[in-house]
């Protein structure tokens, strides 16, 4: 049985709640006869978040590590294809850091590719009738800051990883209009299905998931 390492956030910013941390509440423990997911709550700080992943991953030996995170603004179920060696925070982290061009890892590669089967999760989550699409950005603030510290982490095993950006939660956009949601249970489906996928299947599909802008 393959373990499965699946990470959310703290709440950040303004937020009060993090979907990343409730879809993680909701999914540990979660069983099948191929996996057990072992789910993680990682502080949005720089720095201590990649801290903590690297004692969860010490501590659970998964096979597969998934790291959720929330994208306010984002339609859908973003599936991650890179991650950059860069931090540069628009706002401050939750202990107050903000750093501004500064290489996560110094003389690190400029990238990491995610090693999960992002086409093929795409395909199923819209074939179970949830939004999704391949990202070609995480972004520079926390959520990238731990996609490239898990791929660095891991660059020498056999563990696969990733991450995926997931939407507001329909209460967190009561006070914003024309913002996208998805509820908790839609997402807590979604990210199984993308555990599941990155179980089954070892070599990606060729599928169109590009952006012309």
């Amino acid at each position: 049985m393959k373990a499965i390492l699946l990470t959310g956030f703290e709440p950040f910013g303004e937020e009060e709640i993090n979907p990343s941390l409730e879809i993680a509440k909701a999914l540990d423990g979660r069983e099948t006869d191929k996996y057990k997911i072992y789910a993680r709550e990682l502080p949005c700080v720089f720095g201590e978040a990649v801290d903590q992943l690297r004692l969860a991953i010490q501590e659970v030996k998964p096979d597969l590590i998934l790291c959720v995170g929330q994208a306010g603004g984002r339609p859908d179920l973003s599936i991650e294809r890179i991650a950059i060696n860069v931090d540069d925070a628009r706002i401050p982290d939750n202990k107050g850091n903000q750093p501004i061009d500064e290489p996560i890892i110094v003389e690190g590669p400029v990238a990491y590719w995610s090693s999960l089967p992002i086409k093929a999760i795409v395909k199923h989550l819209r074939d179970a009738g949830l939004p999704a699409s391949v990202s070609q950005t995480a972004g520079t603030y926390v959520c990238n800051h731990v996609f490239y510290g898990l791929m660095h982490e891991i660059r020498h095993s056999s563990i696969r990883g990733g991450f995926i950006h997931i939407p507001f939660l329909p209460e967190q956009i009561q006070t914003r209009t024309h913002m996208a949601s998805l509820s908790l249970d839609e997402m807590v489906r979604g990210i199984e299905i993308a555990i599941q996928v990155s179980v089954d299947v070892e070599q990606d599909l060729l599928l169109e998931g590009g952006q012309t802008q």
